[in-house]
């Protein structure tokens, strides 16, 4: 049976950014128990983070899924209360926030009183223990500092992007942010050598497939195989086999 071939704008590894709206909205989302809401991988992945890392009540999800007019409303008032030039560092445009995939949460620790904007999440402690072990949970801190002028977002040690495994193994071990990860991507088309990652006692390959390429492709259900939309205009297929 053929494998059902996922839109360009759906996925763990779409872009969004200054340049690529967000399309839609996630169908499956998770409430954390806080009124935090997930897309339910990403929820179970960052449940399973927190635990690992024995994380309790120090560590408090912030931000989760946001409709597009709570990301108006919340640009809207950063704009009132702090200005036009710490909203546009801090603060995504309508319809180009992550938070509106489903697919990014903002962290913090817990504290008696926390910033929305911009919660604490320090180099040290149980917030670097998140952080240390993000990647194997498949989540990236997306918006490093040094990056900027790529991500066009300032520094944000609070926000995290789940992109899955390998990719988050790959993105932390090279220094990528996800547009640099994209980049790197299509320079592995369907029917070459593929990008290689080997982790958690798996051996994974990576290619891009150009939108005008999709539609003769057939993947068998069943293959060891998962295809995301980019949310450009291709699609990023990762296949796995078990063992080293």
């Amino acid at each position: 049976m053929r494998k059902t071939l996922p839109s360009l704008h759906t996925g763990d590894l779409i872009l969004v950014n200054r340049r690529f709206p967000a399309v839609g909205e996630p169908e499956d989302l998770t409430d954390l128990g806080n009124g935090v809401l997930l897309a339910r991988p990403a929820a179970l992945a960052l449940e399973a983070l927190l635990a690992a890392v024995n994380a309790g009540p120090s560590v408090t999800p912030v931000s989760g899924w946001r409709s597009q007019q709570e990301q108006t409303e919340i640009f809207d008032q950063s704009l009132r209360d702090s200005g036009r030039a710490f909203t546009e560092q801090y603060v995504a445009f309508p319809g180009h926030s992550e938070h509106q995939t489903g697919l990014a949460i903002d962290l913090g620790l817990t504290l008696p009183e926390i910033d929305f904007i911009r919660p604490a999440f320090p180099y040290s402690g149980i917030c670097q223990a998140v952080r240390q072990r993000a990647a194997e949970f498949g989540f990236v801190e997306r918006y490093p500092a040094g990056k900027e002028a790529i991500t066009g977002i300032s520094h944000e040690p609070w926000h995290f992007r789940y992109v899955g495994v390998p990719h988050a193994v790959l993105m932390t071990q090279r220094g990528w942010t996800l547009e640099e990860y994209h980049e790197a991507v299509k320079q592995y088309p369907l029917g070459g050598s593929g990008l290689p990652c080997q982790t958690q006692g798996r051996q994974y390959t990576i290619y891009y497939i150009p939108a005008d390429a999709a539609g003769g492709l057939e993947l068998e259900a069943g293959e060891n195989c998962h295809l995301s939309g980019d949310n450009e205009g291709g699609l990023i297929l990762t296949t796995w086999k078990e063992g080293r």
